[in-house]
């Protein structure tokens, strides 16, 4: 099948309203997770193409972008995920060749950034300061004003996912975009600059430049004008970020991964809750940044789930994109061999449940089986470093006190459930869990758009999707008027 829908050409930047040719005329060739084989070639960004896109979104916010009301960026976002949805399939087919992830999982990452424009269209002019009571003789108010030109560098194993809760919440404010996306899988982002434009949003307001992140990537966080970076990504890489970003005062989020726990107790209804512990841990094989993989089972239930996740994990099946079996490849050969590097460190330990790599899977391709370990130690190096891989650990506790230690026994605050019929108990953990999100009887909430995301300690700083986004993507102003 053709890899370039909607007339896209992989080879060219997305920069004031038109696709040009890099500056500096460099190529990054892509490979097919799947197959190990030749995909296509994007542009290698250069400092010159970031800085054609940064002087691009200054020259929307001076013009049509920078004077549309917010109703009317509304009607915009509105049109785009129109758009998005006229074009479920292909995006769902390139999304799943660039990526590796099956195809049901692709499509629900199109339906998602679908969803985020709509959420974003709706909530433009629903954003309000407020009045301040004050001295006799004033009215003081408050206004929610844009950043400006705002810098997003993206990862890639949500790519359209993270565009829309990072992009179109930064769109919804005015701001105006420079989007960097991860040079592995980029594809639909520079598609989704097609249906942006063709949808009528203005030249420069939203400008994607493909590269490498050593040179596109850090060029954008450096570059004087930029008023705002978005990161999702490593924990290392995200400290760079926020080093150079200082040294210009520029605010940034960072949502920069997990060691997520699930905790589950004697008395959780252990059939609601099998379906979430498993594949909350080898969704998208494993590489999400929220992924729950650490299992925490109280001893009572402990050789039930032990037992029930281990057929689960037997039962799964692993293949190409395309064949959308439960599990596709990682993202490329080294992510294999990070993860592999992981799993040779878990050889001493308990192997209760591993996945089938299908027989007819290309040698080539970044295939890894999901395996899940039982009884591991709280401080065990797989039960502490995020593997970003279809990798599980179980823990066993005795007490509340104890799982909450092991629980907040990593350096990460991302995502954390609790699984118990008991209310005070869930009102007691959901405060002492040091978590950015905390879910209870669920995990994930369905994806939850309109929730605030985001993490504490290595998981980063900073909120994504909800409202909250938009506050992170605005700057408050105070107006003091004094009449007398």
């Amino acid at each position: 099948m053709p890899i370039t829908p909607l007339g896209l050409d992989p080879t060219l930047c997305f920069i004031g309203g038109a696709w040009v040719p890099s500056l500096g005329g460099g190529r990054v060739s892509l490979l097919n997770p799947s197959d190990g084989a030749h995909l296509c070639e994007i542009a290698r960004g250069s400092d010159a193409d970031i800085d054609r896109a940064v002087q691009a979104a200054g020259a929307a916010l001076a013009g049509d972008w920078g004077r549309a009301t917010a109703a009317e960026r509304g009607r915009v976002l509105a049109k785009i995920g129109q758009g998005v949805l006229d074009n479920v399939e292909e995006l769902t087919q390139l999304e799943a060749l660039d990526v590796g992830k099956p195809l049901k999982q692709a499509r629900a990452d199109v339906l998602a950034l679908a969803r985020y424009m709509e959420f974003y269209a709706g909530a433009c002019d629903k954003l309000h300061g407020e009045t301040i009571p004050y001295l006799d003789g004033y009215t003081v108010y408050t206004l929610r004003e844009p950043h400006g030109v705002t810098g997003h560098i993206i990862p890639w194993n949500y790519p359209m996912q993270i565009i829309g809760r990072s992009v179109g919440a930064a769109l919804a404010m005015g701001n105006a975009a420079v989007l960097k996306p991860a040079e592995e899988a980029c594809l639909t982002a520079l598609a989704f600059a097609q249906i942006a434009h063709a949808a009528g949003l203005p030249g420069g307001a939203l400008n994607v430049v493909p590269g490498l992140g050593a040179e596109a990537g850090a060029a954008l966080t450096r570059h004087p004008g930029v008023h705002h970076v978005s990161f999702t990504g490593s924990v290392g890489v995200g400290k760079l970020i926020q080093e150079t970003t200082a040294r210009n005062v520029v605010p940034v989020t960072l949502e920069l991964g997990g060691k997520s726990p699930q905790l589950v107790f004697d008395d959780a209804d252990i059939d609601a809750a099998l379906p979430f512990l498993v594949n909350s841990g080898i969704q998208n094989a494993g590489q999400t940044c929220s992924a729950a993989s650490r299992i925490l089972v109280q001893r009572g239930v402990y050789d039930r789930i032990v037992s029930q996740m281990g057929a689960r994990y037997n039962a799964l099946r692993v293949g190409p994109a395309l064949a959308d079996l439960d599990v596709g490849p990682l993202i490329s050969a080294r992510q294999k061999t990070i993860v592999g590097g992981y799993l040779e460190q878990g050889d001493a330990l308990e192997v209760v449940g591993r996945g089938q790599i299908m027989p007819d899977a290309p040698e080539n391709g970044a295939y890894v089986a999901p395996t899940l370990f039982a009884g591991v130690a709280p401080d065990h190096v797989l039960a502490q470093q995020e593997i970003f891989g279809p990798v599980q650990v179980i823990i066993p506790f005795d007490t509340e006190e104890e799982a909450v230690r092991i629980a907040n026994g990593t350096e990460f605050g991302l995502v954390a459930a609790v699984w118990s019929q008991n209310g005070a108990r869930q009102m007691r953990l959901a405060k002492q869990l040091r978590a950015g999100q905390v879910f209870l009887n669920n995990y994930g909430a369905g994806g939850g758009v309109e929730l605030p995301f985001g993490g504490v300690g290595l998981s980063g700083h900073g909120r994504e999707k909800g409202f909250e986004a938009l506050y992170g993507f605005s700057t408050l102003k105070t107006v003091a008027a004094f009449h007398g």
